[in-house]
């Protein structure tokens, strides 16, 4: 079945400094469930200007601990024994694309754990607001859909939707405060 979080959100910053500030998110002290985040690929196509980035981040395991104790012991008695739940972290795959002339950056991310049971999958926009060039644009669509552990399915993908939509808006939270230190006030219309 799975479940679809969507965000909009419109900073009252520059384009370039809203890029910024998202790409040095994480790691930061208001969320400490993403515990690093690494670039492994970045090209920039010569002749679109276009900079690709790859990146992969490691981020605690937010299901919680009776959670997977009672998963665990279902997948023992019903299928075979799997120990991926009890793992501490997870791991995201996020490519970008930024292209500075077209003042826009398109994001895909994925979960790169538990594929077998679950798929986890953003796709985010940052764009030229439509209302004020010197704003920017922030649109989300995040989507998780749970296989393998019988009626548990849907009970894992509301745990999921609701931590979703608490983080996107923690991660709007902090994209403002990074903002407002790097940047000061947000313009005015």
């Amino acid at each position: 079945m799975g479940v679809t979080v969507d965000v909009h959100q419109v900073y009252k910053y520059p384009f370039e400094q809203v890029v910024s500030s998202f790409l040095r998110k994480y790691p930061n002290p208001m969320d400490k469930n993403v515990l690093s985040v690494k670039i492994v690929e970045e090209k920039r196509d010569v002749s679109t200007g276009i900079i690709y980035r790859k990146r992969i981040a490691v981020c605690q395991n937010v299901i919680p601990e009776i959670l997977r104790k009672i998963l665990s012991i279902l997948v023992v008695l019903y299928w075979k024994k799997v120990s991926i739940l009890k793992i501490p972290s997870i791991q995201l795959e996020e490519e970008s694309w930024l292209n500075p002339q077209e003042r826009s950056m398109a994001i895909r991310s994925h979960c790169l754990t538990w594929t077998q049971y679950a798929s986890m999958k953003e796709e985010s926009v940052f764009r030229e607001s439509v209302e004020n060039p010197n704003w920017t644009e922030f649109i989300q669509r995040g989507r998780i859909s749970v296989t393998g552990v019988g009626f548990l399915n849907y009970l894992l993908e509301t745990f999921a939707s609701t931590f979703l939509k608490q983080g996107a808006q923690k991660g709007i939270r902090i994209m403002e405060m990074l903002l407002k230190e790097q940047c000061g006030a947000p313009l005015a219309e």
